[in-house]
């Protein structure tokens, strides 16, 4: 379960991906304004960490955008800050493109390899606690009993591919996203959305 609070943010998610998106070697700033399409998190075990992705639209293209919010740095990943924002109840919030996150690059390995679903998102309304609904849903192919223990390493992109490395398996996260259905190898975690039912390729092993 994602507890997701009421709280003004400021910059915004969106604006601050305005921001940082025209800096990505995979995102290409001609598109069009940028338009948010759906999202889905993942559980942070120990609480710590919230992961969320959202899923971008610019002109007739979709990018996927995962993103780690943390309450204090990341050690050595400055390089993969998207900056920090202001959260009127969690206060200062460091944000960061979530395929340097060990914790994200974990969770991720785990919808991959196991099927483990995203996260139902939940918000507290006057004392009650209602479930959001999903505005993005994923799919798994994979079967494994279990995730391997890994070692996330410094991630690297090309064009619309971002590799992490992780000791015993290596992740390949699409960043520029092929609407046609075309899913690469298994297994794969896919992604669909209001407007896009054909399954939608999001990351595999490489």
């Amino acid at each position: 379960m994602a507890l997701v609070y009421k709280a003004q943010l400021r910059p915004s998610k969106m604006e601050l991906l305005a921001q940082w998106l025209p800096q990505q070697p995979w995102f290409d700033a001609a598109d069009g304004d940028l338009v948010r399409l759906g999202s889905f998190r993942f559980d942070d075990p120990d609480g710590g960490v919230g992961l969320e992705t959202i899923l971008v639209g610019a002109g007739h293209r979709a990018y996927q955008v995962p993103l780690s919010y943390r309450g204090a740095p990341l050690d050595g990943a400055e390089a993969f800050l998207v900056g920090t924002m202001e959260h009127s109840v969690l206060g200062s919030r460091w944000v960061y493109d979530a395929a340097a996150d060990p914790v994200y690059v974990r969770a991720l390995a785990a919808a991959l390899l196991t099927g483990t679903p995203q996260a139902v998102e939940m918000r507290e309304t006057d004392g009650v606690m209602e479930t959001l609904p999903a505005t993005a849903t994923l799919a798994s192919t994979g079967t494994a009993a279990a995730v391997p223990a890994l070692a996330p390493g410094t991630p690297t992109t090309s064009d619309a591919l971002t590799v992490v490395p992780a000791g015993a398996l290596t992740l390949r996260i699409a960043r520029g996203l092929d609407l046609s259905g075309v899913v690469h190898g298994a297994p794969a975690l896919t992604v669909t959305w209001a407007g896009q039912d054909v399954p939608v390729h999001l990351a595999g092993p490489a």
